[in-house]
């Protein structure tokens, strides 16, 4: 288990954290070579040293093959005077650009990706199971937000810059680290905008674009003191994807990775991320809300899996029904969902927009939770993913995760609970 903690005092970009995660990580190569895990043969992955006002860091630089300028330091470089990084820029529209190193998005080779189709090219990667599902996590924010900013079903948005090689690497790239690193938990200092405004296909607007602005509802943020776009899209949405505390405790720092943005301001372009352990790192007293609803005329299948993805996606932390006895003898059930007071307002609209209740109530709570630790074991059946959690004893206590026995299952024809039998004693036994 790790505890981040974000220092995004010069914005936050994509490519900026996945250099910091491979410092914290000491895996430059796995991303190196994750176009080919990927198959993505037009990516190429450069690591490059920089030095930032006297910082000197290394900076995971994703060279697009397609690019018929190799003056692009990063894919997608911008050089507006209002920019201030050198990689994606996840507008779903295109730019229009001057002649300084810039070129037309619309003659792209990569096409314009829809979200079902970055998560095909993510399932078929030689990734983990964790992996996949952060990336795909990360991208249903950005796309979320791009459907909403456009006012065009999620389903039928395309990506531009988003969908290029070197912002799918960034995202994937943060989603193997995170993964790596077995990441539970994240504090995070206000995120630095920028300010000005950006020239689009739609005209100018303003610093931070429309999509960030929109994932970034509930983080605290500030301009900062000069022009530019400090934070991107996919910078804010793997922010998003870790559900940061902006309060951070006492904490003793454990390792430090800087992540450095291509292009020079007066500030040093650079976010800070740290490894720390706070004075408990075994339990947490953190403050939660319950936010309740009784339901008595809705179809049961309105509140099956998809509508459970989607309020996880919402924010929500969990969630249960409970069979009660309504007004006039009705039988209902009551939904109870857990989240923090970030997502509280989101999860709220949510029941209220999709469910057919007319209210929902909320209160504050507070849990004490246990280590948990997901780590992976190879068996003669195959790769395994097993839950550890560390009881206040410290005594461990391990699981081997339903998706990983599922899969395994289909593969050899082999009922899940008799795999399990099988596979949870030789867990037990290398653990």
């Amino acid at each position: 288990m790790s505890t981040l903690y974000i220092e995004p005092f010069s914005g936050l970009a994509g490519d900026m954290l996945l250099s910091a995660f491979c410092g914290l990580a000491d895996d430059y190569h796995e991303i190196m070579h994750l176009p080919e895990k990927l198959n993505l043969p037009d990516g190429k992955v450069e690591i490059q040293t920089l030095n930032k006002n006297g910082i000197v860091c290394k900076h995971v630089h994703v060279i697009d093959l397609n690019e018929k300028q190799s003056t692009h330091s990063h894919g997608h470089e911008h050089t507006h005077d209002d920019h201030d990084h050198s990689h994606e820029h996840s507008h779903s529209h295109t730019h229009e650009h001057t002649e300084n190193h810039e070129h037309s998005h619309e003659g792209h080779s990569h096409g314009h990706r829809h979200l079902s189709d970055i998560n095909k090219l993510i399932e078929a990667g030689d990734i983990t199971d964790g992996a996949k599902k952060i990336a795909k996590e990360i991208f249903q924010i950005i796309g979320k937000s791009e459907s909403k900013v456009h006012d065009i079903p999620l389903e039928k948005i395309h990506f531009h810059e988003v969908s290029a090689v070197d912002s799918i690497i960034d995202i994937v790239g943060c989603a193997v680290l995170l993964d790596k690193l077995k990441v539970t938990k994240t504090y995070a200092d206000a995120v630095c905008l920028g300010q000005g405004i950006v020239k689009t296909q739609h005209g100018m607007l303003p610093v931070p674009a429309p999509a960030t602005t929109d994932i970034l509802q509930g983080i605290p943020t500030y301009k900062g003191n000069e022009k530019g776009e400090k934070t991107t899209p996919t910078g804010a949405a793997v922010l998003k994807y870790l559900n940061a505390n902006f309060n951070p405790p006492a904490m003793v720092t454990k390792k430090i990775a800087y992540g450095p943005g291509m292009k020079n301001f007066t500030n040093a372009n650079v976010v800070r991320v740290s490894l720390v352990e706070t004075s408990d790192q075994s339990q947490s007293d953190s403050q939660m809300y319950m936010v309740e609803t009784q339901i008595d005329d809705a179809p049961a299948e309105f509140m099956g899996s998809d509508f459970q993805q989607e309020l996880l996606l919402q924010g929500a932390t969990d969630f249960f029904y409970t069979p009660v006895q309504m007004k006039k003898g009705r039988p209902g059930f009551m939904l109870s969902v857990l989240t923090d007071e970030k997502a509280l307002k989101e999860t709220s609209n949510f029941l209220l927009e999709q469910t057919s209740t007319i209210g929902v109530r909320y209160y504050p709570v507070f849990r004490n939770i246990l280590v948990r630790n997901i780590y992976e074991v190879d068996t003669t059946y195959g790769t395994v993913r097993v839950k550890e959690v560390v009881k206040p004893s410290g005594r461990s206590q391990h699981k081997i995760e339903y998706e990983s026995l599922n899969e395994l299952s289909k593969k050899h024809k082999i009922p899940v609970s008799e795999l399990r039998d099988i596979l949870q004693p030789l867990i037990i036994n290398k653990s």
